[in-house]
């Protein structure tokens, strides 16, 4: 059964014009404005209470947000159902907000983490490379990210998705963006996850309008592409 909460102001695109929102989403934000509102799409039974199962904390962009798509098919909402169909005891939280940066996450983090957390999946960056901001200044950030995350969960696995960085930024900034999550993975003990798009990035068959974000089959890819890596973590 579904026991998903989304977490989640959906705006414009990945690195759409800074932080301005879809007026359409059905997701509001909370008090502060930044940080996301939570909905139960469905009352679990007695023997799955959500204060019985573990939670899997999605923080992300656009991207895990699910832009464009049907709340139900972003890429966290169809790896709750691939949980549900193992039988394992997990909830997902979809914390996705589109249009945030690494510095955005980090301010949003104190709020984000009130609520429980066994697994914490990393995904940002992604809105840092499309802007051109400077590689040094995003590994800082996204480690002040997975420090906080440590000392705030010390017991959680946690995980950090690779991301790329656009071609037309040249050789040395794209290898340095690419290089710098495995670093960071190694740095702060956190699983690396493989690119969330690989398969996916580049093929208009499988991408929405934009050019940027996965459409309903190219979804299907990506939680694919996550549930290998993640599957064998709620397993063992």
């Amino acid at each position: 059964m579904m026991g998903v909460v989304l977490l989640g102001a959906l705006a414009m695109a990945c690195g759409g014009s800074s932080g301005a929102r879809d007026t359409t989403s059905t997701t509001k934000p909370a008090s502060p404005p930044e940080s996301p509102t939570s909905r139960t799409d469905s009352v679990p039974t007695a023997s799955e209470a959500p204060d019985a199962r573990r939670t899997i904390l999605f923080l992300g962009t656009s991207l895990t947000a699910g832009l464009g798509l049907d709340p139900d098919s972003a890429y966290p909402q169809q790896i709750q159902r691939k949980i549900d169909a193992s039988r394992l005891a997990y909830q997902v939280v979809n914390a996705g907000v589109s249009g945030e940066t690494s510095a955005g996450l980090l301010r949003r983090l104190d709020w984000v983490l009130r609520r429980p957390a066994d697994v914490v999946v990393v995904e940002t960056g992604a809105n840092d490379g499309l802007r051109g901001l400077p590689v040094s200044a995003t590994r800082k950030t996204i480690g002040q990210v997975l420090d906080r995350i440590r000392r705030e969960r010390p017991n959680a696995t946690n995980l950090l998705v690779q991301m790329e960085a656009p071609p037309n930024l040249g050789q040395e900034y794209t290898s340095a963006f690419h290089a710098m999550f495995a670093e960071l993975a190694r740095e702060h003990g956190a699983t690396l996850m493989p690119f969330l798009l690989q398969g996916v990035a580049g093929d208009p068959r499988l991408n929405q309008g934009d050019g940027i974000h996965p459409n309903n089959e190219g979804e299907r890819i990506v939680a694919d592409n996550v549930w290998r890596t993640l599957q064998p973590l709620l397993t063992r």
